[in-house]
């Protein structure tokens, strides 16, 4: 089912965090006080607890990692550039964004989502072809996160990496034949970060829009990392050299 997140953490924080939820699924169980707590609160603000069984609720989600709990939202959950800016205006900060060029794995997407939002990143971007959309599996891998941060999928990434550039944001893009070390290359500014699948890395056209290459350099025998741990890495960085300049 779309819109559908699944799991006590990611539940919680789509509610804490305001969003809209058409309604609940719990299944039929002994609870915690602090979980019964939170579903008076839901029923309290009108959102409709309705309670399965195991076999319903695998039904629903497909899955078994659910936790007992899953919960409809009443919207896409894809949001506008403007979003991103206008977050980025609200904490006084440059934009900082996270360019995702067709990752595909739900589990990759959400860990970067993750880490995106643990970084201070105000937005990440997807295309909408080739790609894992929002899904139950990339909000619980996110644990939480697209609660609290833009999401925009647009249908053509290389014009989006063209409208950045008008706005002033600088593209930076990971590709590991790059001369330059992520280290030696300044994030401070508007800023945003491709990163590109484990398979094919950047495409050729967005390469191209981009403003300059960094690489993550390797030292062992192993010359590539997974997708989500290489992005954890450079949005690390980025927010580092925004600290150190305060």
């Amino acid at each position: 089912m779309k819109n559908l997140v699944c799991g006590k953490n990611p539940v919680k924080e789509v509610f804490l965090a305001g969003k809209s939820i058409h309604k609940i699924y719990v299944i039929k169980t002994r609870r915690s006080a602090a979980d019964a707590t939170f579903l008076q609160q839901a029923r309290r603000q009108g959102i409709p607890v309705r309670e399965v069984d195991r076999t319903q609720m695998l039904a629903l989600v497909g899955h078994e990692g659910h936790q007992g709990i899953a919960a409809v939202l009443a919207e896409s959950g894809y949001r506008d550039l403007a979003d991103i800016f206008q977050l980025a205006g609200e904490k006084n900060e440059p934009p900082l964004i996270a360019i995702l060029d067709e990752i595909q794995d739900p589990h990759n997407l959400g860990a970067i989502i993750r880490s995106a939002e643990a970084f201070g990143f105000h937005g990440v971007v997807i295309p909408k072809d080739r790609s894992a959309g929002l899904s139950d599996t990339v909000a619980k891998t996110s644990a939480g996160a697209l609660a609290h941060i833009p999401i925009v999928r647009v249908t053509n990434l290389a014009r989006t990496l063209e409208e950045l550039k008008e706005k002033g944001v600088w593209i930076a893009g990971a590709e590991q034949t790059a001369e330059t070390d992520f280290y030696d290359s300044n994030f401070s500014g508007a800023l945003a970060v491709v990163v590109g699948s484990e398979g094919r890395g950047l495409r050729r056209l967005i390469k191209e829009n981009c403003d300059f290459l960094i690489k993550i350099p390797m030292y062992g025998k192993i010359n590539s990392l997974n997708a989500s741990v290489a992005a954890a890495l450079l949005f690390a960085e980025a927010r580092k050299q925004r600290q150190l300049l305060k």
